[in-house]
């Protein structure tokens, strides 16, 4: 059995195994209400002692958990791709990420600063001082789903840790063995006992994670779990990173070659399993033709196959269940008149071939909703202004990109585009970890990204006097 099983305190395991092969990686014992409640009262003991910490101390702690990682690195990225079937270079890109998001976090706990302002700005106001600080929220919840199972993790525990709060985290049944060796690693690298803490299960743990007597929730996965989690948690403050049907644009000026590659990193990447991830691309009509020439032999070259290889691109999806959605609305659409297939389209168990489908609807299944798998679906525009509103008329509303270098364009999209963040020559699969991540409508709550999650995971208090 792998050295990276939890210890098993419930009474029934959960198995861990390879999407791409079925081999058992590992597995981690459930755990019971009784054990989720217990472990948050063991957090909230741990941080009534931290929350009196030095800002240095956070920021060595975090920067120890980095080098943990780092020391670790190849070990990580194995178990990575081995639990959720991510290419080991996709894994090792991840494990590279997170350690610049812990050491951010760390930099970031030494400048959350407050401000003075004085009451008397008005006629009539009084001659005092109103001193504004930030203290830690408490006990953060942080609900992780499997395609990020170690990055998406730390971009909750840094910014977290910094802000002096206590981590209950509880990982996606899917993949929730790189989480329980983060906590392994923790451990090794000096944090107090019950700082930070993992749990397992799947629907019924987060909720009761959620029912308890936690102070901040932080959840990243689907808009009607995200619901359901919000209504558990009651007046509970919710961050929370639900998704997105993100569109990229190409218009006649854009560099193509650029684009065509970054639409095949942007869509094939985890075999298009990311939140950000360009679900539809507007092909100009001036282009359209060029364009689908450049993508075709370039997604023909794409190696998917088993991803503990070096040379291979794209690995599968994360079990049969989600392959069958993926395959279920391309046959769908396939179906609808004039719709054609370009590439792919085909799936052998979880593995999905690098699809590409032309003149699909804008109420085609593969469109209409988010779709976690490799497909490209591709809609010809000719007015900007149209495809905006058919952008901002649907649920979602996280990123876009846009390829132009037209000032104009640039201008019209990123003030009217209904998203959290416009990528000007970038897919909207671009992130940066100190950099506010997230949606509006149906893609969440809040912001992720360092330096504002450390603000979101803290009370501001006013002192007057």
């Amino acid at each position: 059995m792998s050295i990276y099983n939890a210890l098993k305190v419930a009474a029934r395991a959960i198995e861990v195994r390879s999407p791409y092969d079925g081999r058992l990686v590992g597995e981690v014992g459930e755990s019971s209400t009784g054990e989720i409640l217990a472990a948050i009262s063991r957090a909230k003991s741990a941080q009534e002692i931290f929350r009196r910490s030095l800002p240095s101390e956070r920021r060595a702690m975090l920067v120890a958990l980095a080098e943990e990682i780092a020391r670790d690195a190849e070990n990580l990225a194995r178990l990575i791709s081995d639990e959720m079937g991510k290419t080991i270079r996709e894994a090792r890109n991840e494990v590279r990420r997170a350690q610049n998001t812990l050491k951010l976090s760390g930099d970031a706990a030494t400048f959350l600063d407050g401000e003075v302002l004085h009451c008397g700005i008005v006629e009539g106001g009084v001659d005092r001082q109103a001193t504004i600080t930030y203290e830690p929220a408490g006990v953060v919840a942080a609900i992780t789903p499997f395609n990020y199972p170690l990055n998406l993790l730390c971009h909750k525990l840094g910014p977290a840790i910094a802000a002096g709060n206590a981590v209950v985290a509880k990982p996606s049944p899917k993949a929730p063995l790189t989480a329980t060796r983060l906590a392994e690693l923790a451990r090794k690298a000096g944090w107090p006992d019950n700082l930070f803490q993992v749990v397992h299960g799947g629907a019924e743990a987060a909720l009761a994670l959620a029912r308890g007597p936690i102070d901040l929730l932080s959840f990243t996965g689907g808009p009607a779990a995200g619901l359901a989690l919000k209504n558990a948690s009651g007046l509970v403050r919710c961050l929370m990173e639900l998704g997105g049907n993100d569109p990229l644009f190409v218009f006649p000026d854009a560099d193509l070659e650029r684009a065509v590659m970054t639409t095949i990193g942007h869509r094939f990447e985890i075999a298009g399993q990311s939140c950000a991830a360009i679900k539809k691309l507007y092909l100009h009509e001036d282009i359209a033709e060029q364009f689908i020439e450049k993508l075709l032999p370039a997604v023909a070259g794409i190696r998917h196959g088993d991803p503990s290889l070096e040379e291979t691109d794209m690995g599968p999806v994360i079990d049969s269940a989600a392959a069958e959605v993926v395959e279920s609305r391309i046959q769908a659409t396939l179906k609808l008149p004039g719709v054609e297939l370009l590439a792919g389209g085909t799936r052998t168990g979880t593995l999905m071939a690098p699809t590409v489908i032309a003149n699909v609807p804008a109420d085609a299944a593969v469109i209409a909703e988010e779709t976690f798998g490799p497909v490209i679906a591709i809609r010809v525009f000719r007015d900007a202004s149209q495809a905006i509103a058919e952008v901002n008329a649907g649920d979602y509303g996280l990123q876009a990109g846009i390829f132009t270098n037209d000032h104009a364009l640039i201008r019209q999209f990123s003030r009217e585009l209904r998203v959290g963040g416009v990528m000007v020559n970038e897919g909207p699969d671009f992130r940066a970890e100190h950099v506010p991540f997230g949606g509006i409508k149906k893609s969440g709550l809040g912001r992720e990204g360092v330096r504002i999650a450390l603000r979101e995971m803290s009370e501001p208090k006013v002192v007057i006097d």
